[in-house]
């Protein structure tokens, strides 16, 4: 490393991988995010250095002149160029382990094919698409939806029609480069308060995927909520009802879950098609299990959806596969199981 003479810009694959690993791993534990976007603004400042400099200050230990590169960054991209131990990535790995599953929720994460549910940093994401993909790669997903927000929630920088037309024109791109993985367009639309959808239909119906989510008035009461439910669940462009009660379960966002006839809801969800989302995102777990067991019987299908904001989430998605399989739900039953062309034919053909 040391003795290189290429001057071409250019990070080594080992490099940015540790760095990337101890990202996805403080980030599928929870960390506090200022501690992942380091590791993440390290890979930014480094990959644009020529080789030659690169090798050199990794040979005088003076990677922390730069800036966004800190001691801990530079000790753990020192590491991985010299191709020795990574104490620190072992440490992150034992202090955040990927949770033990029960033989049938290892059976259901085993059979997951990708994820519908995802945000990039275009909304309220961390990272750029591009890291969100590369992270479902590793997970061995052969796809990811990328879901950002819709206008009106302007506290999370949902996309406006224009913002979403670039997004797609992006992915189009970006799709011809990594194929065959598959970013599929989406989106995680606004119910209104009137049950319809806070986006152009036109732009809708163009997208893979739409996942359609309360995000206001969540203490509406029960039947005026029950009946913006149940015109969004009736709206042949919605393909997912998104973390169904709006519940936080943690944190100073901390809410109760909002109040609808959940039978109502979930046989429009059964009757029309709309897959009923198991959220995995800790702070939500969503449907609650006496929901959960609801919406099993109403005949629904699901999705099992991190809902990530950064790149580790994704590994998320056995919390879900644990309150699928408690539930006896199947990978029959899960859309996200399916290949990627069975999964977008059923989803045209229901729109």
């Amino acid at each position: 490393m040391t003795g290189s003479s290429r001057t071409d810009p250019g990070l080594p694959a080992t490099v940015a991988a540790a760095l990337r690993r101890a990202a996805f791993l403080l980030e599928r534990g929870g960390a506090t995010s200022y501690r992942s976007e380091a590791f993440r603004a390290a890979v930014a400042a480094l990959e644009p250095l020529p080789a030659d400099e690169l090798a050199r200050r990794l040979h005088a230990g003076t990677l922390t002149d730069l800036p966004g590169v800190g001691a801990r960054t530079a000790e753990v991209a020192t590491a991985a160029a010299s191709g020795g131990p990574q104490p620190y990535l072992d440490g992150l790995a034992d202090t955040y382990p990927d949770p033990e599953l029960s033989p049938a929720a290892a059976a259901l994460r085993a059979a997951l094919t990708g994820d519908l549910h995802a945000h990039s940093e275009a909304s309220d994401g961390a990272t750029p698409i591009q890291e969100m993909v590369l992270a479902a790669m590793e997970l061995g997903h052969t796809y990811l939806a990328i879901t950002d927000h819709s206008p009106r929630l302007t506290i999370a920088s949902g996309l406006s029609p224009a913002r979403l037309r670039a997004q797609l024109n992006q992915i189009e791109a970006l799709n011809t480069a990594i194929a065959p993985f598959r970013v599929l367009t989406g989106i995680e639309v606004d119910i209104l308060d009137d049950g319809s959808l806070d986006q152009e239909p036109a732009l809708l119906d163009r997208l893979d995927v739409v996942v359609a989510s309360v995000h206001s008035k969540l203490r509406m009461d029960s039947p005026a909520m029950t009946r913006r439910m149940r015109a969004a669940v009736a709206n042949p462009r919605v393909d997912v009802l998104g973390h169904c009660t709006g519940r936080q379960l943690t944190g100073s966002r901390k809410r109760p879950a909002s109040a609808f006839d959940a039978d109502a809801v979930f046989a429009d969800c059964a009757e029309h098609g709309v897959a009923v989302e198991i959220n995995c995102r800790p702070d939500r777990l969503d449907p609650p299990h006496e929901l959960l067991a609801l919406a099993v019987d109403a005949g629904c299908l699901f999705t099992i959806d991190t809902d990530a904001h950064a790149p580790g989430q994704l590994a998320w998605q056995g919390v879900g596969c644990e309150r699928a399989a408690g539930h006896g739900i199947g990978p029959d039953r899960v859309l996200d199981t399916w290949p990627v062309d069975a999964l977008t034919a059923h989803l045209t053909d229901r729109s």
